[in-house]
């Protein structure tokens, strides 16, 4: 994985970890779950070790990830914090609108939140996540507080695995 001077790979440690699932997931078939690519274009590249050193984004990106399992389309986003609260300035507009319409057309769309001083991961539905989002929008907090977040919805991280889908079967189930 290549690292360039840009706050566009904060939480590789997270995705290290999602794509691993993603993996397990698809080895056991119970679903097809993808990594999207950022689009970039080098600037610098280190010839002697082959890394970009300095990027610029191409164009915005939509979600993390992208797939589905078991017949159920998902996406979402992974994000990770270092402090008790998911700053909403950390979720774009175009990622907001793009998670909706993916609903509209009976998807799953969710947030997949590490707290890192608390090592917990949490997850977020985009209807959960929404009434904040509109909140902010109206100039009101521009964060989520940790203890916000749906203490049925933790994810259980354990041999590696981080299972998600359970968290995301808990949250269909009480929709």
């Amino acid at each position: 994985m290549g690292y360039w001077n840009s706050r566009g790979l904060r939480g590789a440690g997270l995705e290290e970890i999602i794509n691993f699932t993603n993996e397990k997931l698809m080895e056991r078939e119970l679903g097809v779950i993808q990594k999207i690519p950022t689009p970039i274009t080098p600037v610098k590249i280190d010839n002697s070790t082959s890394t970009i050193t300095l990027a610029y984004f191409e164009k915005q990106s939509t979600v993390d990830y992208i797939g589905a399992v078991q017949g159920i389309p998902l996406c979402f986003d992974a994000k990770e914090t270092a402090v008790k609260n998911l700053p909403i300035h950390n979720i774009h507009e175009h990622q907001v609108d793009f998670m909706t319409a993916f609903e509209k057309q009976g998807g799953v769309a969710f947030f997949l939140v590490y707290f890192r001083e608390t090592d917990e991961y949490f997850y977020l539905p985009l209807r959960d996540f929404l009434p904040f989002w509109t909140e902010s929008k109206k100039g009101g907090r521009k964060s989520i507080a940790y203890d916000k977040f749906r203490r049925d919805l933790i994810i259980e991280y354990k041999n590696g695995i981080l299972d998600y889908l359970e968290a995301m079967n808990t949250y269909l189930v009480s929709r």
